[in-house]
């Protein structure tokens, strides 16, 4: 049986889903979780990552984790309890969504020293670990929804700034990879889309997709900081700004991997885009 953490998120909704249609016994969790959220088959229980007592029933009799790093909320997770609950359990195998600012942004107390101590955590837990550090989501066009559908517009800083953002999709796949397959044990895997993409030219994507207009404005770093500032801490905010307008250029480098561990190339925006265009009409 495997576990998947933060099973309503994008990336653990699409895993959940995943696993369940090949027949694997999974059990989906989450804060808010509920059987709406996932398949008949899957059995759904609602607990917190930093509350590591709750998730006891969560993980016992299961064989492996896919254990996501907590967003935003990080900083509020005690991962060493919560591996060693794991593996009270019977769980030997863990799969760490992470993030590629563990890598690039070291310094940052919110992507790498938060990060990696997250990271040094799974890695020293005596289980079989596989680590994914995603970049940007696609998925992360979502913050235009309301703009598109009431007023077919979209605005975000540094318009024609290119960062190669992945399909959660195709992270939810390498992740059941990881969790199912032999021979991914000590690897970290670095996971990006297909090519650079500017806020722009999604913009102009989702446009495509809907058939109508969408006009885009660019932000000022001001404005977009003091929006940011409304649903994430203030160093997620800084960091995030830094790589958006900033990007090293590992962050704009093309990774492989998704294509070597899944033998096709990754989804593109437009791709994400068609399949999530009913969110915007």
């Amino acid at each position: 049986m495997f576990v998947v953490t933060g099973a309503t998120g994008n990336v653990g909704r699409s895993l959940v889903h995943g696993l369940a249609a090949a027949g694997t016994e999974v059990t989906a969790t989450s804060r808010g979780i509920s059987g709406a959220d996932v398949p008949e088959s899957v059995r759904h229980i609602r607990a917190d990552l930093a509350d590591p007592e709750s998730l006891r029933p969560v993980f016992d009799g299961a064989d492996a984790l896919f254990l996501q790093s907590g967003g935003p909320s990080a900083h509020l997770l005690s991962p060493p309890d919560i591996l060693d609950i794991a593996k009270a359990g019977g769980i030997g195998r863990v799969v760490l969504l992470s993030s590629q600012g563990v890598a690039t942004r070291p310094h940052s107390p919110s992507h790498g020293e938060l990060g990696q101590s997250i990271e040094d955590a799974v890695q020293q837990s005596g289980m079989d670990w596989t680590i994914l550090r995603p970049g940007g989501f696609d998925s992360n066009a979502y913050a235009w929804v309301e703009s598109v559908r009431t007023r077919r517009t979209a605005a975000a800083p540094f318009a024609d700034v290119g960062l190669p953002t992945i399909d959660p999709d195709d992270i939810a796949e390498v992740a059941a990879a990881a969790l199912g397959e032999e021979g991914h044990a000590g690897h970290v895997y670095e996971l990006t889309g297909p090519a650079l993409s500017t806020p722009r030219q999604r913009a102009e994507t989702l446009a495509d997709a809907l058939g109508e207009d969408v006009r885009f404005t660019e932000q000022t770093r001001e404005e977009a900081r003091a929006q940011m500032l409304g649903f994430m801490p203030e160093p997620v905010v800084e960091t995030t700004l830094a790589i958006l307008g900033e990007p090293t250029p590992a962050e704009q480098r093309i990774s492989p991997h998704v294509e070597r561990l899944l033998g096709r190339a990754p989804r593109t925006f437009a791709d994400w885009a068609q399949r999530h265009i009913a969110a915007f009409r």
